[in-house]
């Protein structure tokens, strides 16, 4: 069975006030002094950032385990200086980013102005293992269309400056402002891959192939394939779902193309459409269905993803799992739903905040 990895970005908040606070070097320097953090937790472009990323694992339990975890070990080294932690994938109160300190972080802020200055969003990538970098390519041509319903479901950053922004994921749309940002064109090979990645490389305008962020991609560092759309969810066991779909969907695609089936060729304008409808509503509306690029019920193009990673989340024990988890999402509600809840109910985006530093924890 395929591993699972997720890395998680958390933000660092004022427990009373809510405000983003500027304290990754303080937080990490004390995790380090711990043996079993230790290299559990790293830095960000921003000092109001925190990531964390897990070890492989197969069972989706041990995953859930392991996220708690760390998420509550980031929540003692906060406190220990002052702070917390907060599952949210953009600041609902206003912000000014602190650029990390660091040769590659500098040469980001001085190459991109005020794109990189303004650029605090907050995400959850998820590593699924693959066999070979040809295994891995066929996998990225074939999940591109599905992307947008992993992104539909994680949603969870509703507010922009302390304003509501209309959207559901607006880190979704903040994340393009990066050049190499977004869905990308089927490849066809791992051949064609390499060398599209080393082209960008080569045009000078980013740093080098860490810095290519599409929506999906071969990790630089480990065998496996990397899905990057997801906000940070607001609750651990959103994180864990979208990682069990992610691991569907990848071995779901390692069979067509096993099988010879060929990948949808949607065009990266239908993508970008696909994902556009994905951040402004969520599971609110109405979603781009991903084999017809038209418009449906959100609970019905939820139902054609389980539909289309059934047979591989059976087998893998996780059927049941997905489709709780979805149904709870689309009856209970969203991060970003929760979030707008909490503003309706409290009148505060401060309440809002320390509010979701407990959604954290849960």
């Amino acid at each position: 069975m395929r591993t699972v990895g997720v890395e998680e970005e958390l933000l660092l908040v004022d427990p009373e006030t809510g405000d983003p606070k500027a304290l990754s070097a303080a937080l990490l320097a004390r995790a380090q002094q711990c043996d079993q953090d230790r290299g559990v937790f790293e830095k960000e472009l921003y000092g109001q950032m925190l990531e964390f990323a897990t070890h492989p694992q197969v069972d989706m339990a041990d995953l859930n385990e392991e996220i708690v975890r760390c998420r509550r070990e980031a929540a003692r080294h906060a406190a220990e200086i002052g702070c917390a932690v907060a599952a949210l994938a953009s600041s609902p109160l206003p912000v000014r980013p602190s650029v990390t300190r660091g040769s590659r972080y500098q040469w980001m802020a001085e190459q991109y102005g005020i794109a990189a200055r303004e650029q605090l969003v907050l995400g959850c990538h998820v590593h699924v293992s693959v066999e070979s970098d040809e295994e891995g390519v066929a996998v990225l041509d074939r999940i591109r269309p599905w992307l947008s319903v992993l992104a539909a479901l994680s949603v969870n950053s509703p507010f922009w400056q302390g304003k509501d922004t209309c959207y559901d994921s607006y880190r979704s749309r903040v994340w393009p402002r990066w050049p190499s940002a977004g869905p990308s064109e089927v490849f066809g090979s791992a051949e064609r891959y390499h060398r599209r990645v080393a082209d960008m490389v080569a045009s000078g305008v980013i740093l080098d192939e860490g810095m290519v962020y599409f929506d999906a991609r071969l990790s630089r560092r480990y065998p496996t394939v990397e899905i990057r759309v997801a906000d940070v969810c607001l609750h651990a066991r959103t994180a864990v779902l979208i990682a069990l779909l992610a691991r569907g969907l990848v071995e779901t695609a390692a069979r067509e193309w096993r099988a010879g089936r060929a990948p949808i060729d949607h065009s990266v304008s239908l993508l970008r459409l696909a994902s556009w409808q994905a951040a402004r509503s969520g599971l609110t509306r109405e979603l781009l269905h991903p084999a017809t690029m038209r418009r449906l019920p959100a609970e019905n193009v939820v139902a054609g993803l389980l539909q289309h990673v059934e047979e591989a989340l059976a087998e893998s024990g996780d059927l049941e799992r997905a489709r709780a988890g979805c149904a709870a999402l689309l009856e209970g509600g969203t991060g970003a739903r929760v979030q707008r809840e909490l503003l309706e109910r409290t009148g505060s985006l401060r309440e809002v905040v320390v509010a979701c530093v407990r959604h954290t924890q849960e």
